[in-house]
Formats: structure tokens, sequence, C-alpha cells
């Protein structure tokens, strides 16, 4: 995993050339914004419970088949293994946060899970759709501007939401 530095320098160095001014620009505002990228994180983080239990609770309401015998989310021990993946899934997209780089998210996470879950018969689409209520309840939390580094936020929260985006379908 390279975090977003790295890959700029493991980039320019594969090609031979120095930094771009644009490339040391797209860093240094990566640098400018890294408080409000560390209050997102721990935002997030400290209410990953609760955004975990309150897009599985409202995925379960707009998609009881998934908790009636026979669901892919019935009976306990399916339960807790489908908020443990819902869980891991949160966790690796706030490291893709707290980096500005995807590649942890993708080779860790989304590598091979939409294959995982055909082979377990676990409905990807459904998936997906926790994954866009996760979404929705981060994306509310990081923008409270109650106590978080003052600042245009937009491009992170675009950047948040993005992460979201490619884990939904990478499911999907």
């Amino acid at each position: 995993m390279l975090d977003a530095f790295a890959k700029v320098v493991s980039q320019a160095d594969a090609r031979g050339e120095y930094l771009s001014a644009a490339q040391v620009d797209s860093l240094s505002a990566m640098v400018a914004d890294g408080n409000k990228r560390m209050d997102v994180v721990n935002r997030i983080t400290s209410n990953s419970s609760t955004i975990v239990a309150n897009a599985a609770r409202a995925l379960f309401e707009e998609q009881p088949g998934l908790i009636a015998p026979g669901g892919n989310a019935y009976t306990s021990r399916r339960m807790a293994a489908c908020l443990r993946d819902m869980e891991i899934i949160l966790r690796y997209i706030t490291y893709a946060i707290y980096t500005g780089d995807a590649s942890i998210l993708n080779d860790r996470c989304l590598n091979g899970l939409k294959e995982t879950y055909l082979a377990l018969g676990t409905p990807g689409t459904s998936v997906a759709a926790g994954v866009r209520k996760m979404k929705a309840a981060a994306i509310a939390i990081a923008n409270d501007s109650k106590g978080i580094t003052s600042g245009n936020c937009a491009n992170l929260i675009a950047e948040v939401g993005g992460y979201f985006d490619q884990a939904a379908s990478a499911v999907a």
C-alpha cells in the first residue's frame, strides 16, 4: 500500500522525472487539509458502530426478506457476519480517507469480495445498498461543522463519498 505521497513519488521515479508543479500543489493541498481529513476519520471511527447498526436496520426495513427465515441475514450467526462485513468495509474506507488513496481499500477489502458473495449466495445488490446507507450516515456525521477544523470540506466529502461508491459498485 502506498499513501498519496509515496504513490506520486513512485510514479515520477518510474518515469525518471521530477515532481510536476501540479503534483506538488496537489500534495500541498492534501497537507493543508490534513486536520480536516483526520477530523473526518475520527468522526466516522468514533461513530462506526452507530453507522453500521443504523445502516443495517434501514436495510432490513427496506428488504425484510433478508432477515426472514431463509434470508441471507437470518439467524444470529448470519446477521453477525453481515454486520462484521459492513464494519470491515467501513474500516477500510476510513483507511482510504486517511491516506487519500483507495489502494488499501481495493487490495485488502474489495478485491474478490463480489466473487466471495456470489459463492456464498449473498445478494451483492443488498450489500451495495447497505454500503450506500453507511455512506449517507458517514457523510452526515463528517459534514457536521461542530468541533471540526474550519474550512471548505467539499472536496474531502466528495472524496469520502467516492470511496463508498467504489465499495458499493465493487460488490453489486
